[in-house]
């Protein structure tokens, strides 16, 4: 009779009243985070300084531009009195680039974007016959040189 009693004892009672994860729910949210974490961030930075390198692109169309109107107006690239200066006479800079004209001629330009802080290592060029050249790209970036550098993979 011993035998069958052990048999009717009780099942324990569950647990009542706990709540909360456990530490393996936990580790498994936050592998899952560090794994969301290492494919979008670099691929949100690449996005952001695809932004900035708009700016340069921008500004140097823009200076090219204003340059083939000048020369239309003065039949020469290069400030040729003090009333009529050169849009390459003082370039501004564009978000993070610095904008120049290293070859002023009067027949020809050569306007550049130098990149610095985030956008360090980019350099575009533009001529007059409108020739883009990505001369430098930065790392991890292909240099494009037939055009400007508009994503990571190149032209």
């Amino acid at each position: 009779m011993k035998k069958q009693a052990s048999f009717l004892r009780r099942a324990p009672q569950a647990r009542r009243g706990s709540s909360g994860f456990t530490l393996i729910e936990v580790m498994i949210t936050v592998a899952i985070i560090g794994i969301l974490a290492a494919i979008a961030i670099p691929s949100y930075r690449d996005y952001v300084l695809r932004g900035q390198l708009v700016d340069a692109q921008n500004a140097l169309s823009t200076l090219r531009a204003n340059m083939e109107r000048y020369f239309q107006d003065n039949r020469d690239y290069r400030s040729i009195n003090t009333t009529f200066i050169s849009p390459c006479a003082a370039p501004a800079a564009a978000g993070s680039f610095a904008i120049s004209c290293p070859t002023l001629t009067a027949t020809a330009f050569t306007a550049q974007a130098v990149g610095s802080g985030p956008t360090n290592g980019f350099t575009f060029t533009v001529d007059q016959q409108n020739t883009r050249v990505t001369v430098r790209a930065g790392s991890g970036w292909t240099q494009c040189t037939t055009g400007w550098t508009t994503r990571k993979s190149g032209c």
